[in-house]
């Protein structure tokens, strides 16, 4: 790499969306795939047989998300919101005719989570939506002739509902939810009467995400944190038992995590991915055998496996810090790997990116990972910047990141920190920092940047810090705590302001912060010593605050109070809140200029 990177290009590559992205249709020749190939995430028709190129379905100015593929092949439900604002519609899209309905028109306040799950017999889709305040799971008519008054409530419980998925005889749905602090339940409701089932053992209800259904019916796929790192378990439906699948050991060079579980159709295989400090490849677990097969494209993130209705393919997604998100496929009796999409164009061959590193150190006793990008061919130590990822129970992983690329090549030494909060090192540590976030987080975070020091990466007057959403945040109290260590910020979609914030927010994030900070009124006392709002006086560095108007995560309100106080301070600083973005940027021409500005913000005071 000897020229920097053209910032507008390189955002300009498309991506496949990674999450809840893409669906098989029932006979597997199609995938139904969200792509941000038309400048923002719409859903593209792409063959698995074939080489025609992927077709853009039901053009919107709007994103769209989840598409699934009705049980008969003949329909494809997806969602969309409006200028990011998560209150999405549900939509079916006739596929012969090409005629697209919206479902769920006319819901002002109401949020529809993006993914959705039909029938078996293909007459209804269950949801989960806010629609009578707390997240419930409900069903509809998928016909047109039938208005509202068809949606049916399905759960009455108190806790938080995230996802559902309809049983292949539907007889059921199984309904994941946010119980208690960061565990998730997985709960049966019988649609015909009866009451609610949470899967549990003998001790009680267990930890459970992900849970996909068996072809069969009988069995339930799902990830649990039971053992102390996430691992795959199946749920007898008839019985009640629960079997393990794959549960990882901890060793230094054993250690992994197994998510993302998937059925073969004959019920005899499981697929899932397997996560190893941010590289995450597929495992095709034999049932009968024991037997567990690896899957890799190349170093990287592969994602949401799914077996062909023959069983002899696997498709997936498959990213790395030299390939966007794409669709593959893999034949399991040869082992041949083939690219369904295309998403990095020409002139690009891929070997103009720097793949990371995992680096370790010390805080507080505990040992941090982190990703390091070192531009090449340059003479050390360079200015530097901490990259904080969101969540906070997300990972920096071996990925595609554009953003990062960018600053790489104008010569920054780049470090993405998976602070205690992160997932993917097990339960312990993700929730290390409940009721304390903010805290020993963000002291791992400053002890990045020491040991950028120490190893002599990092000239110690040129280091600054960058995230968004939780990210965000942490870039703020980085910057409100340790005034003296950065030489500028910049937070994308942050919040400053606890009490503000937990009010301001969305029903089910409130729920989350609740289970995992506290009450703004028992703690008080804690909402405002861990708000950056509170030290926002003691900032030195020059700051940028960069969010969307429609956010429900992270209100503008956020940036708005604190860039208030920063003029008045006289401390320099940039604002931008883009008026048709939410939580995070669809839009490329917004991305782009957001990212352009930032690294603009960032050169001015790193050189």
């Amino acid at each position: 790499m000897t020229q920097p990177l053209d910032v507008e290009q390189l955002i300009r590559i498309p991506s496949l969306y990674p999450w809840l992205g893409y669906s098989l249709s029932p006979d597997g020749a199609r995938a139904a795939v969200v792509w941000d190939k038309s400048g923002q995430w719409q859903i593209y028709l792409a063959s698995t047989v074939g080489r025609g190129k992927p077709r853009l379905l039901a053009p919107s100015p709007e994103s769209q998300m989840s598409p699934v593929f009705s049980p008969d092949g003949k329909q494809l439900a997806f969602t969309q919101d409006y200028a990011g604002d998560e209150n999405y519609d549900i939509f079916v899209h006739n596929l012969a005719s090409g005629h697209t309905r919206n479902l769920t028109p006319d819901t002002p306040g109401e949020t529809i989570n993006p993914a959705v799950s039909w029938s078996p017999d293909g007459q209804h889709i269950a949801f989960v939506s806010n629609r009578q305040g707390r997240f419930a799971a409900y069903t509809l008519r998928a016909d047109a002739q039938y208005p509202k008054r068809t949606v049916r409530r399905v759960t009455q419980h108190d806790y938080s509902d995230a996802l559902v998925d309809w049983s292949p005889d539907g007889q059921y749905l199984a309904v994941t939810a946010l119980a208690r602090g960061q565990e998730m339940w997985l709960i049966l409701v019988p649609l015909k009467g009866g009451q609610e089932r949470i899967v549990g053992g003998p001790d009680g209800p267990v930890d459970a995400r992900q849970a996909v259904w068996s072809p069969d019916g009988k069995r339930i796929a799902f990830v649990s944190t039971s053992t102390g790192l996430n691992s795959i378990f199946i749920y007898d439906v008839a019985t009640g038992e629960l079997h393990p699948v794959e549960t990882p050991r901890r060793g230094v060079s054993a250690q992994y995590e197994a998510v993302q579980p998937s059925w073969s159709p004959d019920c005899a295989r499981l697929a899932f991915t397997l996560n190893r400090d941010g590289n995450v490849s597929i495992g095709v677990k034999d049932l009968v055998k024991g037997m567990l097969r690896h899957i890799q494209v190349a170093p990287g993130v592969h994602q949401w496996p799914r077996f062909s209705p023959d069983g002899k393919h696997l498709a997936f997604l498959y990213d790395g810090p030299r390939h966007p998100t794409d669709l593959w496929a893999v034949s399991l009796s040869t082992g041949r790997t083939r690219q369904l999409t295309r998403s990095l164009p020409a002139p690009f061959t891929g070997n103009e990116f720097v793949a990371p590193r995992v680096v370790r150190w010390q805080s507080d006793g505990l040992t941090i990972s982190g990703l390091l990008y070192v531009p090449p061919r340059k003479r050390k130590p360079l200015p530097a910047i901490l990259y904080v990822h969101g969540g906070p129970t997300a990972q920096s992983q071996n990925a595609w990141a554009a953003p990062v690329q960018h600053l790489v090549s104008l010569g920054y030494v780049v470090l993405a920190p998976n602070y205690r909060g992160s997932t993917g090192y097990g339960r312990a540590f993700q929730e290390a920092n409940r009721f304390d976030l903010g805290g020993g987080d963000m002291r791992d975070v400053i002890a990045a940047a020491e040991y950028l020091v120490r190893q002599g990466y990092a000239d110690p007057k040129r280091i600054a810090i960058t995230g968004a959403s939780y990210g965000g945040y942490l870039t703020m109290t980085a910057l409100t705590r340790h005034p003296n260590m950065f030489a500028a910020g910049s937070a994308l979609v942050p919040f400053l302001n606890w009490f503000t914030e937990v009010a301001n927010e969305r029903a089910d994030l409130q729920y989350w912060d609740r289970q995992n900070f506290g009450d703004p009124v028992e703690n008080a006392d804690r909402f405002r010593e861990y708000s950056p709002i509170t030290y926002i006086r003691d900032i030195v560095a020059p700051v940028q605050m960069i969010a969307g108007a429609h956010d429900p995560r992270c209100p503008a309100s956020e940036t708005e109070q604190a860039a208030a106080l920063l003029k008045d301070m006289g401390v320099p600083h940039e604002v931008i809140i883009y008026p048709d973005e939410g939580h995070g940027f669809r839009k490329v021409h917004n991305r782009m200029d957001a990212y352009r500005r930032r690294a603009e913000f960032l050169k001015r005071y790193l050189g």
